[in-house]
């Protein structure tokens, strides 16, 4: 598995990627399946990156929105003007408009793909995607709006959660004890903590960072 990171509000890593309020990235479950999860606040800053990292917009199949927030949502509508031909995953709160080759709705845990899941939209408001690999299973969280105790719970009913990428809001550093990744990025609170608590495990985010995980 492999996550770049296409929006996000943590500086860059690379020179001419764009930083913005928001998050999203590019999921590649095996070299010819591409998930796009979310997608940043700003539709211009996101095809910017994207052209710069070399994703083609029409290479992904799937689009994954975590929740309807602007910042996770405001890059969709330019995104579809390239590729309406994907397949877009959305908890039950998100309704807007769009005209996409198919929509799914997840109110509660399930498979999207073989290694893929999805959490269920949690607290009524967020959805986690995970990913199994053979060290284990990987979160993808837009925000962490629910408890990260919910979201661990949700994911382990599809195995052993190695490890945790994206926005962890306001999440005790506690809370990810026993993790052995965490890349945390976009609104979190308690990054110095969760970095001072967990260096081992601690990755720094940022658009154009790139996390392989086989």
């Amino acid at each position: 598995m492999r996550v770049t990171i296409t929006f996000d509000n943590t500086p860059p890593v690379r020179k001419g990627l764009l930083s913005d309020w928001g998050f999203s990235a590019l999921v590649e479950v095996t070299t010819s399946h591409k998930l796009l999860f979310d997608t940043g606040g700003i539709g211009r800053i996101l095809l910017n990156n994207m052209e710069i990292l070399d994703i083609d917009p029409s290479s992904i199949q799937d689009i994954f929105i975590s929740h309807p927030h602007l910042d996770h949502t405001g890059g969709l509508s330019s995104f579809l003007k390239r590729n309406r031909a994907v397949k877009v995953w959305a908890p039950p709160s998100f309704t807007e408009d769009i005209h996409v080759k198919e929509i799914k709705f997840l109110s509660k845990p399930a498979k999207l793909y073989e290694d893929v899941y999805s959490t269920g939209e949690l607290d009524g408001i967020e959805q986690s995607l995970v990913v199994e690999t053979s060290k284990g299973l990987i979160i993808i969280a837009g925000c962490s709006h629910p408890a990260m105790e919910s979201i661990l719970a949700a994911a382990s009913g599809f195995g052993e959660v190695y490890g945790i990428i994206g926005g962890l809001h306001s999440t005790p550093p506690e809370a990810l004890a026993g993790l052995r990744l965490i890349c945390a990025t976009h609104c979190t609170q308690e990054i110095a903590r969760i970095k001072l608590l967990y260096p081992h495990a601690f990755l720094e985010g940022g658009a154009g960072q790139v996390i392989e995980v086989s």
